[in-house]
This record gives C-alpha cells, structure tokens and sequence, in this order.
C-alpha cells in the first residue's frame, strides 16, 4: 500500500524540520483576572489549587469579555450533553492555551477555540462529532480494569505488573480520561463510581497481595494523580512497597508534572521524594515518574524544573504518557516538536502515545490503527532511538500493543485483530476468557473511529450501531 509522503521542508528536504526552541511561561498576567499575581503566587502549589477554574462563572472571572458568549454557550451545552468529566483547570494549565491570542474577544475566542490544549482540557459541544460522538461499542470502563481487581483498586492485567489505584480524583480533569467511570465527581452524563474503602485499608490489601503473590515484580502506583495523595501517606506506601523483596519497578504516575508542577516543586515533597529515591537506590529499585503532556504548549519552564527537580532528588527517569489525538498531536510535526521539548528541553522521556480509548463522546479525539501506522513510521529517525516514543493501541481484555502488531485489519469497517501471549489473572483464576475459551487463542477486536471509514463502513456500523454483535473473526 502506498503510504502519503509529508511535504519536504523548503529549506532542509526534510519533511521535518528540527529547530532548538527555548521553553516559555506564558504570561498569565495577560489575562484579566490574573493581572495582579505575583510570581510568587503563581508558584505556590496551594494558590494554584485554590484559583482551579470548576464552572463558567470561575472561567468568566479569569478571561472576562475575551471570550465571547457563544464560547460559554459551547461550554455549557457540553457539560449538559456530552461531558464525561467535570471541569477543573488548574492556573498553570489553562495559562498556556492561547498563550499568542489577540486581546480581541472575536479574535481571542477563535485562538481559544483552536487552541489543542484547549481542545482536550475545555471541550465544548462543538467539537464532539455530530453523527458519531461514541463508538458502538465505546464503554465507560473501556479497558475492563475493575473487572481485573484483585482488590479494590489494584488491577492484576499482565502477568508481572500490577496497577495501584490509590486515589479516584486529580488536580485537573482531561476530557479524553480513560478512567472516566471512576475519577472525578459525577457529571450529567456519568454517575461515576466510587472507591468504597478508607484509602489505609485499600493499601494495606494492596501490600498484602503483593506480598502473597512474588510474581509481581514492577508496580505502577497511580489514581487518579499521586498529587493528591497526602505526601505522608504516599511515602509510607511507598516505603512498604519497597520493603517487598519481589518488587524491582516502581512507576509513579502524576500528570500534575504537567499540569501542577508547583506541587512536585515544594521542597516537603521534594525531600521525599529523595528519601524514598534513597530507598530504592539502596534496594537496586528502579523508581521513575509518569507524567502526561500531550502537546508542546504545555511543556514550560516551571514543567522542567519540576522534572529536574525529581531527578536530582533520585528518580531515575521521568517519562511522557501521551495520548494520540485529532486536534492536538496526531500529525508528524506537532509530535515531533513535543517530543524534542520534553526530551531535549525538559528532561522528560518520550515513551508512549496511546490510541485514545473507547470511551464515550471522544471519537473527535480518536485515531484510527492505520493512521497511528503511518504517524509511528514519519517519526522514526529523528529523535534518539531510546528517545523515540512507541505509539501503542490499549486492546480491551488484552493490553497495549505497539500498532504494527495488528495481525489482521479489516480497513473498510475499522476492525483490527489482536492476539496476546498471557493470561490476565482474572482468566487464570476462571480457567479462560468470559465463555471458557482459552485467552491466547482469541483474536481480540479494536475499532477504528466510524467517521473515519469509507462510506460502505460507515453504513455497516449505521445498520450495526444498536446491535453488539462478535465480529467477524474475533476468535
């Protein structure tokens, strides 16, 4: 098949161009509800928390008139209609959409609108897809991760890994979140589930799983976001954990790098971070943080020296978990550029960009399996080769895979085929998959966006939307 060939740069023949650029903090001065802040505020965790947008009435004191009313219109209609997650945009974040924008309310609504931060921290209804805003077979736990409990909030998916839930809220909500039947509080549209246990029960189960089950080697402790775990209780997690001889990795996922890097910069949670780094560094541990910035914009100084600062307090590594979406980073040149600003600006890894999952109401974020292809293959070459992120489908009942690993495709209805070579715990415990087959001889099915299809897809999914039937060769 033929694959399209991006124009090549008028002055190199590239067809990307790679230019040094300097981080920038947009100046949150510009806005008019922000005219009087100091830096010093500005870079105070707990004035950040404090001054989160939540609802249109806090968004208008911010930007005023600068935003027209047909934005708000927007902004409302899609909490009533679509939103699957409640605003709640912490300063930093919202100080970098826009940041260029014209101090004309038609022309600065226009920036804001088209801005690609905006498009999956502020979605409005506008942007959702008029005839598809979900997938037919789009679900609100889309990976089945409650399903893979173990206990409540760790999910046992692959065969050493396990995932810690320790906290169902954040200090910012994404639009596209793929936990949005549990983190958050309720919107319209989603009465979200709740985390049940006192978080030291929930914990102290986690710890006894771990310890029963020595196969566990690497731990990804997460929510939610890590920040808003009080730092006493998480360092108390965290020093147990280490004290399991079969755990080797600790991952610890905090998009509040991105988002609120004042939290990571207080030097209490800077000191304990080293004391646990000190910990593992002792144990042969390899500790790293997780983060979340899916475009360019979002990367500014105060996000490298909050990545710095975790370095030079011990972690290994911080690494980007990005998400692939339409509107903000699904083109060769806006990943490219975001991945030399974390790695060559911020000190913060390129290491995935998933498929946005099947969640309801995020097909206009969606890509399809053959476009991440193409994108994974325009990326190649640039960056170093351990630099270089892996774009990764995440196949409910199965797992991530990198994109190429699709071992059919059915392009004109947007189904691909997955296998996988292990067992979920859950389908050790039950013998095999949900109807007593063994999980390592299904084909697992993934779908691409409908409005992406070719019109006869398109039609079959319109005959097909109401009727959730087993694809054709899905075992």
């Amino acid at each position: 098949m033929d694959r399209p060939v991006p124009p090549a740069h008028p002055v190199t023949g590239q067809p990307y161009q790679y230019v040094r650029t300097p981080l920038v903090e947009p100046d949150w001065r510009r806005l008019p509800g922000w005219r009087d802040v100091t830096e010093a505020q500005w870079r105070d965790a707990q004035w950040q928390r404090a001054h989160c947008v939540k609802n249109v009435r806090q968004l208008r004191a911010v930007v005023g008139d600068l935003l027209t009313g047909r934005f708000y219109e927007e902004l409302l209609a899609d909490q009533a209609e679509f939103a699957t997650m409640p605003i709640l945009l912490p300063p930093q974040m919202l100080n970098t959409v826009a940041p260029r924008a014209p101090t004309v309310p038609e022309a600065f609504t226009e920036a804001f609108l088209a801005d690609p931060v905006r498009r999956y921290m502020l979605p409005v209804r506008s942007d959702r897809h008029p005839r598809w805003p979900s997938h037919p077979r789009a679900e609100r736990d889309s990976l089945h991760e409650a399903e893979m409990w173990v206990v409540e909030g760790l999910t046992h998916r692959y065969p050493t890994k396990v995932l810690a839930e320790l906290v169902s809220t954040c200090p910012q909500y994404c639009g596209h979140c793929t936990r949005m039947d549990l983190v958050g509080t309720s919107t319209a549209q989603v009465a979200k589930k709740r985390l049940v246990l006192r978080p030291a029960h929930r914990q102290e189960q986690m710890l006894d799983y771990l310890k029963r089950t020595p196969a566990v080697r690497d731990v990804v402790v997460s929510g939610g976001d890590l920040a808003n775990v009080p730092w006493p209780q998480l360092e108390s997690f965290l020093l147990r954990l280490l004290e399991l001889e079969s755990v080797r990795d600790i991952r610890l996922a905090s998009k509040a790098v991105v988002g609120l890097p004042q939290h990571w910069l207080q030097p209490q949670i800077r000191e304990g971070v080293a004391r646990v780094a000190a910990v593992a560094a002792r144990r042969a541990v390899n500790l790293a943080v997780h983060t979340h910035a899916n475009h360019v914009r979002s990367v500014t100084p105060l996000v490298a020296e909050a990545a710095r600062g975790l370095l030079d307090a011990g972690v290994r590594d911080v690494r980007n978990q990005g998400v692939l979406m339409r509107g903000v980073n699904a083109t060769p040149g806006d990943l490219l550029d975001l991945c030399f600003a974390l790695q060559g600006e911020a000190n913060i890894l390129p290491y995935y960009f998933y498929l946005c999952d099947m969640i309801p109401n995020a097909e206009h974020w969606r890509t399809s399996v053959h476009e991440a292809q193409r994108l994974q293959e325009a990326i190649m070459g640039y960056l170093p080769g351990y630099a270089t992120p892996r774009l990764v489908c995440d196949v409910p009942d199965l797992g991530k895979r990198w994109v190429h690993q699709a071992v059919g495709y059915d392009r004109e209805r947007g189904i691909s085929y997955w296998t996988k070579n292990y067992r979920t715990e859950l389908e050790v415990r039950e013998g095999g998959g949900p109807d007593g087959d063994d999980p390592l001889d299904r084909r697992h099915p993934y779908y691409d966006p409908v409005d992406t299809l070719p019109e006869p897809g398109r039609r079959w999914w319109a005959g097909h939307a109401g009727h959730p039937t087993t694809p054709e060769g899905a075992r």
